[in-house]
């Protein structure tokens, strides 16, 4: 979600790559419905692996797990790395309209926080060329 959200709030103006350590074989359907609720593009999101990425430059690293934190390698090159909090929203069990709402909250709340991050600036002083969710 967080790829898909900081393309669109970002307005084409941001190189955004999103990986785990340990992704599903396809994009979470519940995610791809929370995203097209606020019609943003799903279009060419697949699961990432970390390790398809060591060993390039980012600007910014957006750790957005406490797990991913914990199981990230290393980006010796970003120039600033950030940690968000939050819930792994897959991981949540119950009925389908429960597992929607987490799923909404947690898109809300990374929303929320790109829209800080670009707001404050954080991105906008240096220009980047790419940045890791």
């Amino acid at each position: 979600m967080s790829e898909a959200l900081l393309r669109k709030l970002g307005e084409g103006k941001y190189e955004v790559f999103s990986a785990g350590t340990n992704p599903a074989s396809e994009v979470n359907p519940f995610a791809i419905e929370v995203l097209k609720e606020k019609e943003i593009d799903t279009t060419g999101l697949r699961p990432k692996l970390l390790s398809e990425f060591e060993g390039q430059t980012f600007d910014i690293v957006i750790t957005v797990c406490d797990h991913a934190k914990q199981e990230c390698p290393t980006f010796p090159g970003a120039k600033k790395i950030d940690h968000w909090s939050l819930e792994d929203p897959a991981a949540f069990q119950g009925s389908h309209m429960e597992i929607l709402t987490v799923f909404r909250e947690t898109r809300d709340e990374i929303e929320r926080r790109i829209k800080e991050f670009l707001l404050q600036g954080k991105t906008m002083n240096d220009p980047m060329s790419s940045l890791k969710l």
